[in-house]
């Protein structure tokens, strides 16, 4: 008798043949990983040579090759009509008797005196996940089957879904021969995710590439949620060095808004095995992991990564019943890992305008058209090329339409979606998770897509201009000093790293406060005594934190760590938070706390604020979080500067308050650099560099308060030049005085990035690094290059 059931454990990567790549993965992870605690639910799986003889013995071979070879794939009615024929023909057909009764052995046994016991029948393709292809979610998982009769149903469910119009539309386009793709029916245990969580993490951050993380994303219920795009997951980044090394490692949470979750249904019949339901509004407001399962997740993947020696795509799922965590399908990721590293492509945008939606970032490209907004798959003919495809969540089945579209915006989805992996294979940008963006777009309406500017995308008004860069890192050239980064927002933290640097030069914690934060720390040290319409406003931000002065401290910790997690071992020098009143007065509940200045630029910060009375406990929140960054997590490459000190005496201050806080200079390598940004402060170089270890150059403010202009005067403004001779005298005594005492000498002013001709004068002065904004780092290293020894 043919082999036509084999048990996972009887098998492991090389039976891809056999039983698809994704059972081939199971029966690895269980023979192999079980040791290293990786946790797979047991099962078994039908083999190709199965499904062969099924369609052999039914005659659908010839018959299902016929009419595949007569049908044109771009005729989408032909195509929807000739899938619909062929999945009716093999679900209307009678299974073979040895392989009905190897099924029906197996799931008695399986079921060990449990005649009902829940399994999942899952799909598993033998030409499948192939290195060269992604067959995201093209075939068919039917979870909570019961019984059986049940189980045999959904077994010929699966065989038929080789046959859906987005698979055969898949195998054409990729080549493949019909004939030589088969399917196998995993039937495994079910994880009670239904009472606990799921979802997908990957090995690398899906969309920079990057390796040292694991990215993961959970909501509660069954997993198929997640994966189809039905829910706006939570989302966590962990570290892997840092994990490895025993240590809190959980760099960054996003709280998804988990509406609804998939649970078992009233039977076990494939169709009515699952139902949604809502989720409470207090579990939406919470993370559904807590940050040890996530850890525990995110060993298990790097365990898969190491065994399989590839970036992974995984599916995970949390028993509510015993409280395990199980890992329930793994296969390599086939995107990112295979794209060309030592090219760099980089979409700017030049101009700004009106955002419309915001959402979830998938790619980093920028599309522009006319929205059309499509409600079901009915109406894919609306969608012509070009334009961009606006519905509430999309599925594999839509891929013929999502080729033709300059980009794609749906309502909900988290980034491990099968909307997100298509998007990101056609190298199409998408936002997902936008929440109402069928609502609030209309019709013919013209927009731009921005996928280019961290992880919220935005979805502008008209059609505006942007570049896109492409340059080979291969070639870059030797220089005499270092080139650091400007990098203020965490969210193109891992982007930025894989451009040639050697380090962040300036860290904004500004940026952290105002994009992930949002709220004045004084508000949250006083939450219980503010107006209740301010205290509402808080809760909407704070969900999934243990209280308002803890989100702000690990918000900061989540954005300073991302930093430094990207850039290791290279230095990330933080810049302490400067603000001034009225940028501070903007953030929520800033009013009720900050000063009215009729100059706020010469006023209330910097150094002046940290040690003032009012403000000392918010400041004492920033080494809060500094310290668990460095002392907790590890992250020793983390430096702090100190921006706007206007005397020695104030330096002192600043110094003690810092090592008051935890913050001592030396211990454990910590470096404490000044912003070198006021005349006082190169005139008096010398006095100010005992106090520190090193300085950075402001550029921008000491050119505009050595010259009494203010840049943002349109009158004056054609004045202000990094160039200008007092400028530069001012600069060669900071260098010169650094270089003297053998301490650190950078700047990190816009001045370089705009003119690189300044940038060789600071080489030729003697200068420690030069720190540029990201999208300059490429041109003017070749310009340094070319220019230098001449």
């Amino acid at each position: 008798m043919a082999e036509y059931v084999v048990w996972f454990e009887n098998l492991g990567k090389d039976d891809v043949e056999t039983v698809g790549g994704k059972n081939a993965s199971l029966g690895e992870m269980i023979s192999n990983l079980a040791a290293a605690g990786v946790s797979v639910p047991g099962g078994f799986a039908t083999t190709a040579e199965a499904f062969r003889d099924f369609l052999d013995s039914n005659g659908l071979t010839k018959k299902i090759n016929d009419a595949l070879t007569a049908l044109d794939v771009e005729d989408v009615v032909a195509l929807a009509k000739t899938g619909a024929e062929i999945r009716r023909w093999v679900v209307d057909a009678p299974f073979q008797p040895d392989l009905e009764q190897s099924i029906r052995q197996g799931y008695e046994k399986i079921g060990n005196g449990n005649a009902e016991l829940a399994v999942a029948v899952r799909s598993s393709a033998t030409a499948e996940d192939l290195p060269d292809a992604s067959f995201a979610g093209q075939q068919e998982t039917f979870l909570n089957i019961r019984g059986i009769d049940n189980v045999l149903h959904a077994v010929k469910e699966v065989f038929a879904s080789l046959f859906n119009d987005r698979a055969i539309s898949y195998r054409v386009h990729q080549g493949f021969d019909h004939a030589n793709v088969a399917l196998s029916a995993g039937i495994q245990r079910m994880v009670r995710s239904e009472t606990g969580a799921a979802g997908v993490m990957f090995t690398l951050d899906t969309e920079s590439g990057f390796r040292d993380v694991v990215f993961l994303t959970a909501s509660y219920g069954l997993g198929e949620m997640v994966v189809q795009g039905a829910v706006n997951p939570d989302e966590f980044y962990v570290h892997k060095n840092t994990l490895i090394n025993k240590r809190p490692a959980v760099l960054r949470r996003t709280l998804g808004s988990k509406l609804q979750k998939m649970v078992y249904g009233e039977d076990g019949t494939a169709g009515r095995s699952v139902q949604t339901v809502a989720v409470d509004a207090d579990q939406r407001q919470r993370f559904c992991l807590t940050d040890l399962q996530v850890e525990e997740l995110a060993r298990q993947a790097i365990e898969i990564e190491k065994h399989y020696q590839a970036p992974m795509d995984i599916e995970w799922a949390l028993d509510g019943d015993d409280g395990k965590l199980y890992i329930v399908q793994a296969r390599p990721e086939t995107v990112k890992s295979r794209s060309d590293v030592s090219v760099m492509e980089r979409y700017l945008l030049k101009q700004s305008g009106k955002v419309l939606v915001e959402g979830r970032s998938i790619g980093q490209r920028i599309g522009a058209g006319a929205v059309r907004i499509v409600s079901s798959i009915r109406e894919m003919e609306k969608v012509q090329p070009g334009d961009v495809l606006v519905t509430d969540m999309t599925d594999p089945d839509w891929e013929p339409v999502m080729k033709r579209a300059a980009a794609i915006v749906t309502n909900r989805g988290g980034r491990t979606c099968h909307a997100a992996i298509i998007a990101r294979e056609l190298g199409v940008p998408a936002i997902v998770g936008c929440g109402d963006a069928t609502e609030l777009l209309s019709d013919g309406q013209l927009v731009t897509v921005s996928c280019a500017e961290g992880d919220t995308g935005k979805i502008y008004e008209g059609r505006l201009d942007f570049d896109i860069q492409r340059n080979s890192v291969e070639s870059m050239p030797k220089l005499p000093f270092k080139v650091m980064m400007n990098v203020g927002n965490p969210d193109r933290a891992f982007d930025f790293a894989s451009l040639p640097n050697q380090g962040v030069g300036l860290a904004r914690l500004e940026f952290i406060i105002n994009r992930m934060i949002g709220v004045h720390p004084k508000a949250l040290l006083n939450y219980d005594s503010i107006p209740q319409d301010i205290q509402q406003t808080i809760d909407k931000r704070i969900g999934g934190y243990e209280g308002p002065v803890e989100f702000y401290v690990e918000k900061l910790v989540e954005g300073i760590s991302t930093l430094a997690a990207a850039f290791f071992p290279e230095k990330v020098i933080v810049r302490l938070s400067d603000f001034k009143s009225n940028e501070y007065a903007n953030l929520i509940g800033g009013k009720l706390y900050e000063p009215h200045e009729e100059n706020p630029m010469l006023g209330f910060r910097g150094a002046s604020r940290y040690i003032s009375e009012n403000f000392r406990d918010c400041f004492e929140l920033e080494c809060r979080a500094l310290k668990k960054v460095r002392d907790v997590m590890g992250f020793t490459n983390v430096e702090v500067m100190v921006p706007f000190v206007r005397t020695v005496g104030e330096a002192e201050q600043v110094i003690e308050l810092l090592a008051a806080n935890g913050l001592r200079r030396g211990e454990e390598g910590l470096r404490v650099i000044m912003m070198c940004e006021l005349p006082t402060n190169a005139l008096l170089a010398d006095d100010f560099i005992q106090h520190f270890d090193g300085f950075s150059i402001g550029s921008n403010d000491l050119t505009q308060l050595t010259l009494g202009l203010d840049r943002d005067s349109g009158i004056v403004s054609h004045l202000f030049d990094e160039r200008d001779p007092a400028v530069k005298k001012l600069l060669s005594m900071a260098i010169e005085s650094c270089n003297k005492a053998g301490k650190y000498i950078g700047i990190c002013g816009q001045g370089p990035s705009d003119h690189p001709d300044l940038a060789r004068w600071l080489m030729e002065q003697g200068i420690s690094s030069v720190s540029l904004n990201p999208d300059s780092v490429l041109d003017t290293w070749f310009f340094l290059a070319e220019n230098h020894g001449e």
